[in-house]
């Protein structure tokens, strides 16, 4: 309705409605937390926020905006000195009061989206202070150093590497080698920060869920060796095992597509099939296992954006680039093929983050069968980890269905060649 009103009428309705919403949610707050001293309250914050509305409307210019702004900062000073007076230190409600002032302004000049994004931040650490001081509580301040060390890494290192190849035995360039780091750790961060802090108490089948996202392969590991206290279990332990893969299957199609949209194309069905056929069986075995088992925090994985795991990834990434660049030159598909399945055995996401971002004497068919063949040996390994760390019969289904995977990715390279 507001678009059909005069533009005078729509602003002082806006301002109005989100003056007062705040001044609500301001006097919820000092009600809860029984604040002694306030500078206002609803009817104060809605004559702030008509009153900066008005200044600015009489001159688009700013200069009565600013007078206005000028006087309110004196009354703001005049009410903390007198809060300071009776040892009450708050910036809180100078701020708000601020804030409120410039609805205004921000109701004429940007659109409404950004009005209502900016009053939402503004009512949200009121309402819901006490779940930010749990969360802040629950916080490792090492969080807080990691959290800047990857905007350094994302938003000022790559955009200052250059986007040419290193040389023509290494056919990537650093941008892309930087940018592949930044997106595998970013994805591995989000689920470490999902595994520390929202489910430190989860169930195995979690775990894998969690911990697929992370690295498949560390969480079998992990999953293997608390299977061997929990063999009467087999159904939680090999569906988590099994989603772990699944997992591993998406985490590697959102990194396809992220970085070469056409190789992504290409995987989408045969990773589709192989997410959709180890999700079934996964939750086919649940029905045989009603219990939650619970697990401690993974301590499996070292964090994922500590400089020394970024760099050596880093150096990992140059290391297969040059590899298979040798590999493709000299052997052409089949010698990649060969590589990839070799490789399986070891990390994969350099390898195929290599493949995706170089420039290679080889046809997209060829990497794409390359991926598969790398997951496909990846899940042998941690078939063979899941019986070496279990030693018992609860990861027997698991393992067959790891074997029958790989089988199956073999197959469809095999009958697609």
């Amino acid at each position: 309705m507001l678009p059909h009103l005069p533009a005078p009428l729509s602003e002082f309705l806006l301002t109005a409605i989100f003056s007062f919403l705040i001044g609500l949610e301001y006097h919820i707050y000092l009600k809860a937390n029984q604040y002694q001293f306030s500078f206002g309250s609803i009817r104060t914050f809605l004559m702030v926020g008509l009153f900066g509305l008005l200044l600015f409307q009489l001159n688009p210019n700013g200069q009565f905006f600013l007078a206005g702004f000028g006087v309110l900062g004196l009354l703001l000073a005049i009410f903390y000195w007198r809060q300071s007076a009776a040892n009450v230190f708050t910036l809180l409600e100078i701020i708000l009061t601020f804030s409120v002032f410039l609805l205004g302004p921000i109701i004429v000049n940007f659109p409404s989206w950004y009005l209502i994004l900016f009053s939402v931040s503004l009512i949200l650490p009121l309402s819901e202070k006490s779940l930010i001081h749990q969360f802040s509580r629950k916080l490792d301040n090492r969080e807080i150093i990691t959290l800047t060390k990857f905007l350094i890494l994302s938003g000022v290192i790559l955009p200052l590497l250059p986007d040419r190849e290193i040389s023509a035995l290494i056919p990537v360039t650093y941008y892309k080698i930087w940018l592949a780091v930044i997106i595998v750790s970013a994805l591995s961060y989000a689920s470490y920060l999902a595994q520390t802090y929202l489910f430190k108490s989860r169930g195995l089948l979690l775990t894998g869920i969690l911990g697929g996202l992370y690295s498949s392969t560390a969480v079998t590991v992990v999953i293997s060796r608390r299977a061997k206290q929990m063999e009467q279990e087999w159904p939680i332990v090999s569906a988590s095992l099994i989603i772990a893969t699944a997992m591993m299957y998406l985490r590697l199609l959102i990194i396809v597509y992220l970085l070469n949209e056409s190789i992504g194309h290409q995987l989408l069905l045969p990773f589709s099939l192989l997410i959709i056929g180890t999700c079934l069986t996964a939750f086919g075995l649940l029905f045989f296992n009603h219990q939650t088992v619970h697990t401690q925090p993974s301590q499996a994985s070292q964090h994922p954006l500590e400089l020394p795991t970024a760099l050596a990834f880093a150096f990992m990434f140059v290391v297969f680039t040059l590899i298979t660049e040798y590999v493709a030159q000299h052997y052409g598909n089949h010698g990649l093929k060969f590589l990839a399945l070799v490789v399986g055995f070891t990390d994969i996401d350099p390898f195929i983050l290599s493949l995706l971002s170089g420039k290679f004497t080889v046809d997209n068919h060829a990497i794409v069968a390359s991926v598969i063949i790398a997951a496909a040996s990846n899940n042998l390994l941690k078939a063979f980890y899941a019986v070496l760390f279990a030693r018992n019969q609860a990861v027997t289904v698991a393992v067959i269905g790891l074997v029958l995977l790989a089988l199956a990715s073999f197959a469809y390279v095999f009958l697609s060649a």
